[in-house]
Formats: C-alpha cells, sequence, structure tokens
C-alpha cells in the first residue's frame, strides 16, 4: 500500500531524495524504492536520478475531500451524508453496491477513486483508470417511487454534467444518448447507474460517473474509441476537486429536481444539447440495425427515432447508438 504521506510529498513536482523520504516516513530508503514501483504499476511517471532523488513531473493533483466540501453549497453538503476518497479500489460503483449490501437504506454518499482496478462503463466496457489524472466518482441517491420513474435519469445526469463543465469555461460539450458526453464526437465522459432495492417502491440508484481530465497518451491503447479530455480542451490543467465540487453543485439540484417532477421538465433542456438531434444515426441492437432520423426524446427520456418501419420510441438498455455516415 502507498503511504499517502508520500504522495503529499511528490505531490509537488519537486526532487525528493530516497533518504530524505525515508527519514520523513520513518522507513528504509529500500522501502521507498519498493513505493516509487507500485506507483509506476500504477502508471505514475516516476522520474528517477541519481544524486537528486525522486520526482513526479507536473506533480499529483490529489483529490481532498475538504477542498470538495469547501467549494460546494450550503444544499449540497446538507444533501451528502459521507464522502470517501480511495487511492486503489477495484471500482466506485462496486464500493457503493458492497455498502449498500452491508449496511441498508443510504443516500447522499460520495465514492471517488485516484485508480481502479476494475473500473468499468455500460455494455460491459472497462474504464480505463489512470491513477490521479481523471475524475471517477459514485454518488448513492435514494428514490421512493419505483423503477419505472426513474427513466429518463441517466439523460438528467448528463445534462447536470454538461452544466458544471460550462460553468468550467467548457461549452462545447454534448450528451449522448443514453449516458455519454461527448466533444465532437469523442468521449469525454461515461455514465453508470446501477440500482438496488425495490423495483416498484424504495430503491439506491448507484450513479457511476467517469470524467477524462488529463488522460495521458500511453492509456489510449486501451481505449477502443475517439476520445478528449479537459485538458486538451482548455489548454491547461483543471483541479479534480474543482470539477468535482461543481458537478455536486449541479447534479444535486437536478436529482432533487427530477425526483419530484420526472424526466418531462428536462426534456427541451436535454435536447438542445443532444449531439444527434436531428440526424441520421444507427442503433444496433444485438444483431438487429435500425437506421433513422433521431427526433430527439419523449417525456420518459426514451429515443424517439423516425425510420422506414415508421416512428418508435427506443429505451435505455442494451442498445448503443451511432451517428450513421452514408455510403
Amino acid at each position: 500500500m502507498i503511504d499517502d504521506r508520500l504522495l503529499a510529498i511528490l505531490s509537488n513536482g519537486q526532487f525528493h531524495s530516497g533518504q530524505e523520504l525515508g527519514v520523513l516516513l520513518g522507513v528504509s530508503r529500500s522501502a521507498i524504492w519498493k513505493q516509487m514501483k507500485e506507483l509506476e504499476l500504477l502508471g505514475v511517471d516516476v522520474y528517477s536520478v541519481r544524486g537528486r532523488g525522486y520526482r513526479i513531473p507536473g506533480g499529483l493533483d490529489l483529490l481532498c475531500e475538504k477542498e470538495i466540501v469547501t467549494a460546494c453549497s450550503d444544499h449540497v453538503t446538507s444533501r451528502l451524508s459521507t464522502i470517501s476518497v480511495e487511492r486503489v479500489i477495484d471500482s466506485t460503483n462496486m464500493m457503493a453496491m458492497r455498502e449498500i449490501h452491508q449496511q441498508g437504506v443510504v443516500s447522499g454518499r460520495l465514492y471517488l477513486a485516484e485508480y481502479q482496478t476494475a473500473g468499468k462503463g455500460r455494455r460491459g466496457r472497462a474504464w480505463v483508470s489512470p491513477f490521479a489524472k481523471n475524475l471517477y466518482f459514485s454518488l448513492v441517491w435514494r428514490f421512493t417511487q419505483g423503477a419505472a420513474a426513474l427513466e429518463g435519469l441517466s439523460l438528467v445526469v448528463g445534462l447536470a454534467l454538461v452544466k458544471a463543465l460550462k460553468n468550467l469555461g467548457v461549452k462545447q460539450v454534448r450528451v449522448k444518448w443514453p449516458n455519454d458526453l461527448l466533444v465532437n464526437s469523442r468521449k469525454l465522459a461515461g455514465i453508470l447507474l446501477e440500482m438496488h432495492g425495490d423495483a416498484s417502491g424504495e430503491c439506491q440508484v448507484v450513479i457511476g460517473v467517469g470524467v477524462n481530465v488529463a488522460m495521458p497518451e500511453r492509456a489510449q491503447e486501451a481505449i477502443d474509441q475517439p476520445w478528449t479530455d479537459l485538458q486538451k480542451l482548455c489548454g491547461d490543467s483543471v483541479s479534480r476537486n474543482r470539477l468535482m465540487s461543481e458537478v455536486l453543485n449541479h447534479l444535486v439540484p437536478e436529482l432533487d429536481r427530477f425526483s419530484e417532477y420526472g424526466f418531462s421538465v428536462f426534456r427541451e433542456e436535454w435536447e438542445q444539447v443532444h449531439a444527434y438531434q436531428n440526424e441520421t444515426v444507427c442503433l444496433l441492437m444485438g444483431s438487429k440495425e435500425v437506421v433513422g432520423e433521431c427526433q430527439g426524446v419523449n417525456e420518459q427520456g426514451a429515443l424517439i427515432v423516425k425510420h422506414s418501419g415508421g416512428v418508435e420510441h427506443f429505451h435505455a438498455g442494451e442498445i448503443s447508438v451511432r451517428q450513421h455516415h452514408a455510403t
């Protein structure tokens, strides 16, 4: 396990000798060397120069509960019950689901991680999670009206993310039904919802979100689709703590609004930032393929597509939506 104190020292991006680090942490230089090797296994660039010591170029932007809470509104802090910041876990969604199973009804719990060994996206895909580079979090939220009332929830989460990013100066973000954020057809963020509880009554939803903040180029090999990150879009570094606070300041009020009114009050606003509004799309559902004009979404958040067989409404599930390019 990597010592949090070591991460805090290295976060400034300066050189620190093995001897200095050993004294500060009360361990041997050999123990420091082993921790550096662990960091490298997590994908962190560690420079080692004889006579100068160890350095992480650019430092580390570590997640900090205090920084996040300080920048949150009073309403948000009143709605959050706990914040857990982990260094290395399997995934924030898995951690949240485990605690739900162990502790029962919970709401307002936020789980963050610097690194996920088994981060997951929709349709069983792996979510690439380099250490201290992107934002990975899961928020547990309680709903009381059953699974049917949750239709459109992933769209509301996506819309809240768009608003948060706009507030940070990223204005070209679009939503892709049902759970991705795109910029110029490149994926910036993804959403994964998992439900636990009574399908017809009270339930908890784990809202999992991954946002590419400063994705290392070497991680590109593990990603099977075009992507972008905030560093490319903004031209400089974006604080993950500030990003998390901004997301919460938009997401929590929208979840409260959704609980009261459902998706219909968000419909028009969502369509205004829809990546494929009034465009020709291709829907892939296993071996079935549907090509047609995307006419937005209905009041429950189902995708409306006009195709050769008429107008059809598609509900979120094992459906993949692609922009259709005529050949």
